[in-house]
């Protein structure tokens, strides 16, 4: 039995840590599709993930789920309201990148879990303790220092962290899964992402079938960037504790910290390793909150008779 359980932690461990190293390490991928335009790039993500995820909702059984959500008219305003903000942010993430801002989307990353808190109060009335409301404090310092230095809010950054926020905080209203959600986001997009592609083709332009068969493989493979991850994370999620998944999640702008830095040479200048250097121990002191809390509520429920 004990042996059973460690498989399950082991393998859940594993496909979390597969699903972030994509999501951080995807900045490469999408390096290489540099000549593409960043809106022709999300145009393709969202056709190819329609492509690639409707054989996935038929092979794992959640056409009933699917076809469920799809007939329901609330379900579906909520999914056009999340759609639109995941088109944002996946676009402004693939221009970033391809506009060398890579740091930016990091920071973005790194800052989303602190504003998820903070549109909890906001939105949820959820109460802060006081850990949660220092974080979001000393985070909120990172940034004012780093738009002080610079003479500009980093908006790329807080753009990313709040679509990505709203983006969350709006899907926990809609009663369908990540794989059908998305799925079903992508079917909205799809059409007319399909539709602009096609005028693009008919007017001589377009990447498609004009530069050569690495661009279009990588074009295709977007859809994979998109639900890989996805899959892995959902599969992660189901089978270890969710304090373990908040400390996991910082490996995705950890990575993409790592490859703006040392592979890509982004410029580090002292007023962003001060804002980094404050953001960081905003997330330290959040994550241990976090394990702390959930230790407690999980040991006062062993308790209860």
């Amino acid at each position: 039995m004990i042996s059973e359980e460690k498989h399950r932690t082991a393998l859940g461990i594993a496909s979390a840590v597969g699903a972030f190293l994509i999501w951080g390490l995807s900045p490469i991928f999408f390096k290489w599709l540099k000549a593409v335009p960043p809106f022709e790039i999300l145009m393709h993500r969202m056709v190819w993930s329609f492509v690639f995820l409707m054989p996935l909702i038929l092979f794992l059984g959640h056409w009933n789920a699917f076809k469920s959500a799809l007939m329901n008219r609330r379900t579906m305003g909520i999914l056009l309201g999340t759609t639109l903000l995941v088109s944002v942010n996946w676009f402004l993430f693939i221009w970033a990148i391809n506009n060398n801002q890579i740091l930016q989307t990091s920071l973005g990353y790194y800052i989303n879990p602190l504003i998820n808190v903070l549109l909890g109060r906001i939105f949820l009335k959820e109460r802060l303790r006081r850990p949660q409301i220092i974080a979001v404090c000393i985070a909120a310092a990172g940034v004012g220092y780093l738009t002080l230095q610079f003479g500009r809010m980093p908006w790329i950054s807080l753009t990313l962290a709040f679509t990505f926020g709203f983006y969350g905080l709006i899907r926990k209203t809609a009663p369908v899964g990540a794989l059908e959600g998305l799925a079903l986001e992508t079917l909205l997009m799809s059409g007319p992402a399909l539709a602009y592609l096609c005028y693009l083709n008919a007017g001589g332009g377009g990447a498609f079938f004009r530069m050569g068969p690495r661009i279009d493989f990588l074009l295709m493979g977007t859809a994979l960037v998109t639900a890989l991850p996805l899959l892995l994370f959902t599969e992660g999620a189901r089978r270890i504790f969710f304090s373990t998944v908040g400390i996991l999640q910082y490996i995705a702008p950890s990575s993409t910290f790592l490859l703006a830095v040392f592979v890509y040479g982004e410029p580090f200048s002292t007023a962003k390793l001060w804002t980094f250097i404050l953001i960081w121990i905003a997330l330290v002191l959040y994550s241990t909150d976090s394990v702390l809390y959930f230790r407690r509520y999980h040991s006062a429920l062993r308790k209860t008779p």
